[in-house]
This record gives structure tokens, sequence and C-alpha cells, in this order.
């Protein structure tokens, strides 16, 4: 087996904010490349390719998310060297933004960046490296929860909801992962690069780790609330979830408001941040979303369900706004669905 002359020196950052889960299972997997397939298969030789540790603003212990108890193994004020500075998630809110915080650990990224580590972050650790200033100018990604939250906090990022992983540069010295359990394609995408591809592969097969080639789309919602004083508009969003099938609901909605149609559709979008159309086929392939969990009805009758008449420009928009076709969508999510039922 290739076994690395020495391992590469990961730095994990962890605050109070962090998210356990994340924090101790990219520890986890970094640590067992090398010798957890080995062990499994009764294989002779082994590797340690990573060295890795938890840095945080001080070496006290403390907890993070849920209570989860963390020992930092070093601080920021000691300086420490890394080869690679993993950003793992954070509990933060749709809203929430790191401006002003950790002043010493943003510092400290942006210098051990400077000196030759590359930095990953998974999830809204992107939002801790978007605070660095490292992301301006720069492609990145984050949970698709959080892409308003770039648009008015970090305008200068170009944030993107659908991939799962994002090169920001193209030495590929800053990447950021996407969802929640995106942390698992990081590590994988470390390991091949740093380790080896077929360790990531052993990996994946010890940890059942998936790849999820697919991206976020098909995980994010179309429709998210949207705080904002116009009571035209709000009037509009609640007719509009509730009449959304209906064949003339645009021109209705119009209609409804007293306005005229332009009127209705600038305020709409001044609002909302989305144009009328748009947030009416969202409703509606939202509604094909849910079907699509939780039955088994054809394609054609989901179609005229969720207010379209034509199922080929149905399962083309279904596509565009969801990443996958129908048929590919139901495989995914069918059996999360399926999993709480009782035989």
């Amino acid at each position: 087996m290739e076994t690395a002359a020495k391992p590469a020196e990961v730095l994990i950052v962890a605050v109070p904010e962090t998210a356990g889960s994340a924090l101790y299972g990219m520890l986890d997997v970094l640590m067992a490349a090398g010798n957890i397939w080995q062990t499994l298969v009764n294989a002779e030789e082994s590797a340690s390719y990573f060295r890795v540790r938890i840095v945080s603003t001080r070496k006290k212990a403390f907890s993070c998310g849920n209570g989860i108890p963390v020992r930092p193994d070093v601080s920021v004020a000691e300086a420490p060297s890394a080869d690679i500075v993993i950003l793992p998630e954070l509990w933060l809110g749709p809203t929430d933004h790191l401006h002003g915080r950790y002043p010493e650990l943003m510092t400290w990224i942006r210098s051990t960046h400077e000196s030759g580590a590359t930095i990953y972050s998974a999830c809204s650790g992107s939002i801790m490296l978007a605070e660095t200033g490292l992301l301006d100018g720069c492609e990145a990604t984050s949970h698709w929860g959080y892409q308003d939250l770039f648009r008015t906090c970090y305008p200068k990022v170009k944030f993107q909801a659908e991939p799962n992983l994002v090169f920001a540069t193209p030495d590929a010295r800053i990447v950021t992962a996407g969802g929640t359990t995106s942390w698992h394609d990081l590590a994988l995408h470390i390991i091949a690069r740093f380790a080896n591809p077929g360790e990531a592969m052993r990996i994946a097969k010890v940890y059942l780790l998936k790849w999820h080639a697919e991206g976020q789309l098909p995980f994010e919602t179309l429709v998210r609330s949207t705080e904002h004083e116009d009571a035209v508009v709000l009037d509009c969003e609640r007719w509009l979830q509730q009449h959304f099938p209906d064949k003339h609901a645009l021109q209705n909605a119009v209609d409804r408001s007293g306005i005229a149609a332009r009127t209705l559709k600038r305020r709409f979008k001044r609002a909302t941040g989305s144009t009328l159309i748009d947030y009416l086929q969202n409703l509606r392939i939202e509604e094909a979303k849910r079907l699509l969990e939780t039955g088994d009805r054809a394609l054609d009758e989901i179609a005229y369900a969720a207010g379209y008449e034509d199922p080929s420009f149905f399962r083309r928009l279904f596509k565009r706004r969801t990443g996958l076709n129908p048929s590919e969508y139901r495989r995914l999510f069918r059996p999360v669905a399926a999993a709480g039922k009782v035989a």
C-alpha cells in the first residue's frame, strides 16, 4: 500500500456555535483514513495520513452546539501552523452573521492561508470564512438556507446554492461545501487529495458515506417566507398558497389585488425578491415534490394536481427547479418518507 511519509497537519476550528456532529465526524473520519479499512480486512499495512487537532480562541474546554463538550488542543494565540484548516458547520439562524465576532480567529485564518494552508468550510462554516474576507470576489456555497444572508451580509461573495462543493480559487486552496452533511463530501475530497483516491473510496465504504453528485437543488425548499410590510403582496402570497393549482391563478391574483398587473408584479418582486410567476411555479413544484414523496400516483396525474395541463412542460420545469426529473426525485426521497412506517 502507498503510505504517506508525513501526516498532513489538520486543524479543525471550534467555537461555541460549532455543530458537534460535524466537528467530531470530520475528526473521526480523517483520523481513520489509512487504518480503519485495513483493520476490518486484516491488512498488514496501515498508514497515518492526517494529524488532526481542534483549534479555538482559547485552549480552555467549552461546550458547543447542544451542549457537546469540546477540549481544544491548541489556541490561535499559539499561532499554530497547518496544511489544512477546516471550518465546520455552525448553529446559526438564516439571518445571523459573524460581524465583529472572533477577530483574533479571523486574523489567524487569513494568516494561515497566506502561509500556504488550504482552507475548507462545511455548510454554514462558510459564513465564518466569508467574515475573513477570503471569499470576496470568489464563488462559494453553503447550505441553501443561507443564500439570503450572503446576499445581504456578504454581497462580495458569488454565492451558489446548487453545488455540493465549490472551488473558490483556481489552485483549490479555498473550498466550500453545501448543506449539513456536505462534510461527508468534503472529507472524501480531502482524503482523495491529500492521501489517495483509493483510500477515499475505502473510507466511503466503511462509513457508508455518499457523494452528493446531485448537488443541493433536490433538497432545497423553493418557497421561503420573506418578512415584509406590503399588505397587498402578503394577501397575494396567502391567496396563491391556497389556489395555486387553478388554471387562472395568476390572473385571479391580479384581479383580487385591485391594482394593475404591472404594479403588482413590481411590488411583489420588491417585497419578496421573487417574481410573481416564479412564486406560483415554486408553489406548484413544491406540491409535486410532496406528492412524489408520499404516493404512487402517475406523473401525469401529479402534474395536473399541481396545476400543469402539459406533462412534458411540467417535467422540464421540475428538472430545472430541482436538478432531477420527477422519477429520479421519487427514487431519492420515497425511501425517506417510508422509513417511519411500521410494517
